[in-house]
């Protein structure tokens, strides 16, 4: 054992052979002599074990190809690129929505340069990181002002400590939602200081139940929209144009959170009627709140929009500072809020109103484009075809809904389909695809054009291994 170790190569002349490789040559010394270190460990403890018994086994030549092996896998950056072979649009667990290019330029312009993130132009004194958006938010939903801050549940915490701390906030029994995590909103209430007050029952609630609850310590009324569930059946809501004229028969303020929130109206694309923020803020609610890395296709955030009267308290309100925006964020929201002054090119400029979009036609000739990509490159390790599927938008938006789209169905020769879809979670970059009825199938939908090579290489490294 002794007479093994002393063929164990040093460290020195691995490092220089890893520097001396253009691929690896970037990366700092210290985490190649860390990683360097590691895989001799590992060789040690296979020494001792008896896996390794032969000195040729050790040899420098046969052992810096593993060793380089190694060092690419440890050395990745742990968050990476996946390729979305899903078809779900607005994926919680890959980022959401993607950027269009316009944003994606404007955050790296952010980010290399100095900006007016908070300096007046026109004055050469301190200005408001808001009024880069307010105006395009105004403008766009109808509001008289709005604000931002880091993600939709901030949003409604943030107007609920502005308008109802230690005050009542009415909210009917049956929109009091769960979103991911297990995060439900009589939690953000709570957090927030309001006290909920839930009114009527589980599928039915009528105004009388909002009127019979209002006491001198009610706050506001507030509707969420249930944009991840739908109830059907005997069910009933009170809708916003009644809501309005209950809040002003009593002086109380009407909140609506949106949750994922639109501005484009889907129905133009034959998707089922979601109501969009402009639509709420012109049946009256006095503040909305919506996120704006869901069906708006930006970044993350949580917007508020609404009567100036109530977002003006919302603004200096000193838990604002702890949920504002970063530039990178405020600079991809204002380019993405910019490509919805035109909704007609809104909906191709957008990336994922782009996808949620998209027609079976689109998708079918897609889908036979990938085939043929994939045939040439792995055609003989695999079996494709390409079948009629469902593709969802995601992101707790459209839960009934489910989008015609076409599939690649991927059957592999030599492993399982299982084996395969466990493969290729450890390709350059990752795929990640969806099991359906033995095949592991790609959608289209959520896959770029010049994604299709990356797909084939990934599938040539899956089946390889």
């Amino acid at each position: 054992m002794s007479r093994l170790f002393q063929h164990l190569p040093s460290v020195d002349p691995i490092l220089t052979a890893l520097t001396d490789d253009s691929t690896l040559a970037a990366l700092p010394r210290p985490l190649l002599r860390e990683l360097v270190n590691e895989f001799l460990d590992i060789k040690r403890e296979e020494i001792r074990s008896g896996v390794v018994s032969e000195p040729e086994e050790l040899a420098f030549e046969r052992l810096l190809p593993a060793v380089m092996a190694m060092v690419r896998v440890k050395a990745r950056p742990h968050f990476r690129r996946v390729l979305n072979a899903t078809g779900v649009v607005i994926h919680t667990n890959m980022g959401r929505s993607l950027l269009a290019p316009e944003a994606v330029q404007a955050v790296v312009e952010a980010c290399a340069r100095y900006s007016n993130l908070e300096f007046d132009l026109a004055t050469g004194e301190r200005g408001s990181r808001y009024s880069h958006v307010e105006e395009l938010l105004c403008t766009i939903t109808g509001a008289e002002a709005a604000v931002v801050v880091n993600n939709n549940a901030a949003a409604v915490m943030l107007m609920l400590d502005t308008l109802a701390k230690g005050r009542e906030v009415i909210v009917s029994r049956g929109q009091l939602v769960e979103i991911g995590g297990s995060f439900r909103i009589p939690d953000v209430m709570a957090k927030s200081g309001a006290t909920l007050r839930e009114v009527g029952a589980t599928n039915r609630t009528h105004v009388r139940d909002y009127e019979q609850a209002i006491g001198d310590n009610t706050a506001a009324l507030m509707r969420v929209h249930t944009s991840n569930f739908r109830m059907v059946g005997f069910t009933g809501e009170v809708d916003l144009p009644r809501m309005r004229e209950l809040g002003d028969r009593y002086g109380l303020p009407v909140l609506e959170d949106l949750g994922s929130g639109t501005l484009f109206p889907l129905e133009r694309a034959g998707m089922p009627s979601e109501p969009t923020v402009q639509e709420v803020v012109r049946q009256g609610a006095d503040i909305v709140s919506f996120s704006g890395d869901k069906v708006l296709g930006g970044p993350q955030a949580g917007i508020i929009v609404g009567r100036e009267e109530w977002i003006s308290r919302i603004k200096v309100n000193p838990m604002n500072r702890a949920l504002r925006i970063d530039k990178m964020t405020l600079a991809a929201l204002e380019a993405t809020l910019r490509l919805y002054l035109d909704m007609d090119s809104a909906r191709t400029a957008v990336p994922t109103l782009r996808m949620i979009t998209a027609e079976y036609r689109q998708l079918r000739s897609r889908a036979a484009t990938l085939r043929r990509t994939l045939d040439r490159a792995v055609g003989e390790q695999v079996e494709t075809s390409v079948r009629r599927g469902a593709s969802r938008v995601g992101g707790g938006a459209f839960p009934e809904r489910d989008l015609e789209t076409a599939l690649v169905a991927v059957v592999p020769k030599n492993i399982s389909v299982d084996e395969l879809r466990q493969r290729l979670l450890a390709t350059d970059p990752p795929l990640v695809g969806r099991i359906e009825d033995n095949a592991f199938c790609l959608d289209p939908r959520t896959l770029a054009s010049d994604e299709y090579r990356l797909v084939a290489e990934a599938l040539n490294q899956a089946l390889r291994q």
